[in-house]
């Protein structure tokens, strides 16, 4: 983890840069009560002062009990971002703990969870699934058990560290610090039959490695879910962006690090894909 420069002056350069919407994650919202996070609820105030596209905030959307033994709902948690200016609102680790549930119970709604709950108060619209998906390699897709069916060969042209040629990817929670043995696909249709708007599709494989976006876990979530999917992690040039567009039907790419050190500019990224004949917001 390096620190890279003040978020809210960091948003406003990208917003001037032509930025088409804006997020911010918590890397320690599973740890922090939410609620008691005055400079992240600050950050959003003042972000939503003078960047006018969508903002959307991750980070510790989950139920959880206070310093002091009271108990806050996702929703209250949600209500508090919204408040402060947020659009969206970015689920992780419970959105893995929701689709368990879900499967687990034959595919029931009960609407108990953060993301019926806020999806039914503000709309699927504003509830973001942000997937922190890796690759568990396996000899042959049937040493996959219940997920031989999601097995890739070589993603990216890789093989895994003792050779193997496929792999499954597994849902992580807690910032990638634990796996779940949820695949990306049962956690992307139970989380769009829960009423989630969106999929922010990261991936921790290619995450920082700035050698493209994972298209083939890309292709696959967007094959099996209807709601949009933003492709995340592993953009390290303009060309990434065209190829994921290409490649697959996503709705939209992100990236951070390129941006952040100022090694791409947003307006580049906008002039490339204008010149390769793709769809871009202006």
């Amino acid at each position: 983890v390096r620190t890279r420069g003040k978020p809210v002056a960091l948003a406003s350069r990208y917003y001037e840069e032509g930025a088409d919407e804006i997020t911010f994650l918590n890397i320690t919202g599973f740890r922090d009560c939410p609620l008691e996070d005055l400079p992240m609820l600050e950050l959003l105030v003042e972000a939503s002062q003078t960047l006018f596209v969508p903002l959307c905030v991750g980070g510790g959307i989950r139920d959880f009990t206070d310093s002091s033994g009271a108990t806050h709902s996702s929703l209250q948690v949600a209500a508090a971002y919204f408040r402060a200016g947020a659009d969206k609102v970015s689920i992780g680790s419970e959105a893995v703990t929701a689709a368990k549930a879900y499967w687990a119970s034959g595919k029931h709604c009960t609407g108990e969870t953060g993301i019926e709950q806020i999806a039914h108060v503000y709309g699927a619209q504003a509830v973001v699934i942000s997937v922190d998906p890796r690759r568990v390699w396996v000899t042959e897709p049937a040493k996959a058990g219940q997920h031989e069916s999601v097995c890739v060969c070589e993603p990216q042209g890789v093989s895994g560290p003792n050779g193997e040629r496929f792999c499954w990817y597994e849902c992580t929670v807690k910032g990638g610090r634990e796996g779940s043995d949820l695949d990306v696909v049962q956690l992307a249709k139970g989380c769009e039959a829960l009423g989630a708007g969106e999929i922010l599709l990261n991936s921790i494989d290619a995450d920082g490695q700035n050698s493209g976006f994972d298209l083939a876990l890309i292709a696959q979530v967007k094959r099996a879910v209807t709601i949009p999917v933003i492709a995340s992690s592993g953009a390290g040039k303009v060309d990434h962006f065209s190829a994921v567009f290409d490649a697959t039907d996503v709705e939209a790419a992100l990236a951070a690090g390129i941006f952040h050190r100022k090694e791409v500019h947003i307006n580049q990224v906008k002039q490339h894909l204008k010149e390769r004949g793709i769809a871009y917001r202006p």
